[in-house]
């Protein structure tokens, strides 16, 4: 797939070898590029995350001191086939969530977070649900 046609966003990441292997092993992201420490990029369908550690360019002060940081409360949004079936699974795998399964007009989300507490979004439609 073309770069063109993938969508990027960037987290900050405090431990960019964890990050790896939380996006990997736990939601089946496939690596890109892997700089170590400082920077690794991992891609699920069209999706390209972009995890920049604190030795990465990203990471610097701005000009006014401030310093890019993990977590708040925007997410990637994953979508999912069966929720309760996915929240059992990293579960058991020691992954962190935020909160239960939540369900709306929409569907079933939960939040989970990466190992420096970016939120990622386990999102099932309702379509796939059975309900209209």
């Amino acid at each position: 797939m073309a770069d063109n046609e993938m969508v990027s966003v960037r987290y900050i990441v405090d431990d960019v070898p964890k990050a790896l292997e939380f996006y990997t092993r736990l939601l089946g992201f496939e690596v890109l590029t892997n700089f170590g420490t400082a920077f690794a990029d991992v891609a699920r369908g069209r999706l390209r995350l972009l995890l920049s550690g604190p030795q990465s360019s990203a990471a610097r002060p701005m000009p006014d001191g401030a310093k890019p940081v993990p977590g708040g409360w925007n997410r990637i949004h994953l979508i999912v086939d069966d929720i309760e079936a996915e929240v059992a699974r990293l579960r058991a795998a020691g992954a962190p969530f935020r909160n239960d399964i939540l369900s709306g007009p929409g569907g079933k989300q939960v939040l989970i977070q990466d190992p420096s507490g970016n939120m990622v979004e386990l999102f099932q439609p309702a379509a796939t649900l059975g309900t209209p």
